[in-house]
């Protein structure tokens, strides 16, 4: 599902250069549940990016899902972005004057998808995550683990087969970070594609398999 053969990401600013990403390569296949740890600098957010059609790298080749997206235009990522791939964020990310129905509406709406199957997924969605009631409410309304649920939601409106999770449970008390985790594990059972970054060694025991990055190269 994901293959990176030699990727690098170099950044420069004025004379200073760094290099975030050193040669990386590795292979995720479809239906796996991968994790992603290392300490900060190592690289993870980086490789995270590349992956989700984000950023480019500066060489290397990434295939994703059989097609090249390494030399795509930025519009090319964005259509490939919301085809195959949906993002969970530690901080959620979900636009605060929006209501929740109108913040899993949202990636429907860019993919032209008509109002009666908006309203049929987002009925489906808003019940899978338990929060159907709370669909008028905005996320000033909800805690943390209620909006996390609305984001994993919002990922999954266009039906991805790749789900990305940066830090899903960092902001979540332990609870509310078990109950995301219950909810990630189904969506991997039922043949998702789980990609993950985490700190947290409990969180990662989740996944079938860790990716260990330092100074920007797969250690491990």
């Amino acid at each position: 599902m994901i293959e990176l053969q030699g990727i690098t990401k170099v950044y420069k600013t004025g004379s200073q250069i760094l290099e975030a990403l050193r040669g990386v390569s590795l292979k995720i296949g479809r239906g796996e549940f991968i994790s992603i740890m290392g300490p900060s600098g190592s690289g993870k957010s980086t490789l995270m990016n590349i992956i989700g059609c984000l950023d480019t790298p500066t060489a290397g080749e990434y295939v994703l899902d059989g097609d090249r997206v390494a030399g795509l235009s930025f519009d090319q990522l964005a259509a490939v972005r919301n085809r195959k791939i949906g993002f969970v964020f530690q901080n959620f990310n979900l636009l605060p004057y929006a209501t929740t129905w109108e913040n899993i509406e949202l990636p429907m709406l860019f993919d032209g998808k008509n109002a009666h199957k908006r309203k049929k997924r987002i009925s489906e969605l808003l019940n899978a995550v338990g929060l159907y009631d709370w669909r008028d409410h905005r996320p000033s309304e909800l805690s943390g683990g209620q909006q996390q649920r609305i984001a994993l939601a919002r990922a999954l409106a266009n039906d991805p087969p790749i789900l990305l999770a940066d830090e899903p449970t960092g902001n979540l008390d332990s609870r509310s970070g078990e109950e995301i985790m219950a909810i990630l594990t189904e969506l991997w059972k039922a043949g998702r594609t789980i990609v993950m970054v985490t700190h947290n060694d409990r969180i990662a025991s989740y996944s079938q398999r860790i990716i260990r990055l330092l100074d920007g190269m797969v250690q491990d």
